[in-house]
């Protein structure tokens, strides 16, 4: 039985889907005006595996994943200029180009990360027409009014405001959160749709004169559209729940008058030194630069690995934790490979220990997913697993494969679940005539003729390059600069392009 932790009532609750054998799940998505960084991969990852989850215990899932390309203004308010124009402005482009170029990177990302792209990413400047339409719904239900060629939400008309965040608009005061727009009856009150001022290039005519939709109500707009009135899981950061969660809530219901979301799922932060990974304290690392540095695998599996609930602290320290960890659990891939390949007799009791042990490890794995998606517990499942295996390709007694194929199916079962794959392992021998090690001093070679010349950017590329093949260089202290091969991890992922 799933339970799960919604954050709309504080607490873990049995998951029940409206519509049973199926289950319809929305995420917040990019706002496409800038590079994704690892603080995105933190939701990126953290639903992926919890789709894949919900696949594995045999819902169908449709999982939507919006992108703002329109509407997210600077203060995450009222407010301030259109991100996307503000920076289409700076690069001296359109601002349909520089958000054509990121939802791009956006992709990218994903399948650098190995997850699985959602069924539908819609844009919220293609849901113009619905959006005006929710606009003058909730201004004939007395929840919206016009103010200078804008459509602001009524807070005051929607008692339970507040409800999931704890926040009631008497807490706000004025001009601290939210400036007062001229017109604006409450300074609690937010955009539904925001007048297009002079010069102002992302417009559409509407009923109140030209403009653009606010950033809450894309959402609104594009969930129900996909997902109907009333759906089964929304999620994004801990950092949406107010007010972008909290205004999705008002707005929908106040439309509809039926709950809008059974159940609310947040993902913690990725942090530097415990503080959020964010562009404007500059603390950032893009996804791009992030899988140069480190194999992608690694990056998943390390984020896959912590509570998606959790805050994720981001070092090259716990990262190199996490890179020998996952070593040990494909060595055991290896171990159970090997056993398998060589002669023995297809059952013995050895064979039916080994296949209780996974069968058990599963068990376990499943019993934290089912857990409000545990992974930590998944992911310890997997290592009393790989010790079990240690444990009997390292004895005497003769192994069935029977058994051994068992344990290697649930290593693939359960990797998958997490996004996992597990690599081949490194041939046995050079079949290179001894042509491999050559090459790699004639690119040491050409690196340090790079580096004479002061052409760091050639430097650099050959030095990541031949770390994405598993080839580390060491440059010497007092000249001179070796290689070794990489630890399993790093030795067979390739990053993707």
């Amino acid at each position: 039985m799933l339970r799960v932790f919604n954050t709309l009532s504080k607490q873990k609750e049995e998951f029940v889907p409206v519509v049973p054998g199926h289950v319809g799940i929305y995420v917040c998505g990019p706002t496409v005006y800038d590079y994704p960084h690892m603080g995105h991969a933190k939701p990126y990852i953290a639903f992926d595996v919890i789709v894949r989850y919900l696949r594995y215990l045999g819902y169908t899932v449709r999982y939507v994943q919006n992108i703002t390309d329109v509407g997210h203004l600077t203060d995450d308010a009222d407010e301030g200029e259109d991100k996307i124009e503000k920076r289409a402005a700076i690069q001296r482009v359109q601002p349909m180009e520089l958000a054509e170029f990121f939802i791009a990177e956006h992709f990218w990302a994903l399948d650098a990360l190995g997850c699985v792209r959602p069924n539908l990413s819609p844009r919220a400047s293609a849901h113009i027409p619905e959006i005006i339409q929710m606009c003058q719904i909730l201004i004939e239900k007395g929840h919206a009014y016009e103010a200078d060629g804008s459509v602001y939400f009524d807070v005051s008309s929607f008692p339970a405001y507040g409800k999931l965040s704890g926040r009631r608009p008497e807490d706000q005061e004025a001009g601290v959160r939210v400036e007062v727009a001229p017109g604006k009856r409450d300074p609690a009150d937010f955009a539904l749709w925001k007048k297009a001022e002079p010069g102002h290039i992302l417009r559409w005519p509407s009923p109140w004169g030209e403009g653009y939709p606010g950033w809450h109500i894309e959402c609104s707009v594009m969930s129900m559209k996909y997902l109907g009135e009333t759906f089964d899981i929304h999620g994004g950061g801990v950092e949406h729940v107010f007010p972008h969660h909290e205004n999705e809530i008002a707005q929908s219901e106040a439309a509809t008058g039926k709950p809008f979301v059974k159940y609310w799922l947040h993902n913690g932060m990725i942090t530097v030194d415990g503080v959020k990974m964010s562009k404007s304290l500059g603390n950032f690392i893009t996804i791009r630069d992030a899988v140069k540095k480190y194999p992608p695998q690694l990056l998943r599996f390390y984020i896959a690995s912590q509570h998606y609930r959790s805050s994720t602290n981001f070092s090259d320290d716990l990262l190199d934790d996490s890179r020998r960890a996952l070593d040990r659990l494909t060595s055991a891939v290896w171990a159970l490979d090997k056993a398998i390949a060589e002669p023995g007799p297809e059952d013995s009791s050895a064979s039916s220990d080994i296949a209780d042990a996974a069968e058990a490890a599963k068990q376990r794995f499943i019993a934290a997913m089912d857990d409000d998606f545990n992974t930590p517990g998944a992911v310890a499942a997997l290592f009393e697993l790989a010790s079990a295996v240690n444990r009997f390709t390292s004895g005497t007694a003769s192994l069935g494969k029977e058994g051994l194929r068992k344990a290697r199916a649930v290593f693939d079962e359960l990797g998958g679940i997490l996004g996992i794959t597990w690599p081949e392992p490194p041939s046995p021998k050079d079949e290179t005539g001894g042509l491999a090690p050559k090459l790699i001093q004639l690119l040491i070679d050409v690196r340090q003729e790079a580096r004479n010349r002061r052409d760091w950017a050639t430097a650099d590329s050959i030095r990541n390059r031949l770390r994405e093949l598993g080839i580390l260089l060491e440059d010497q202290i007092h000249g001179g600069t070796t290689w070794r091969i990489a630890e399993p991890v790093s030795r067979t992922l390739d990053m993707q392009t």
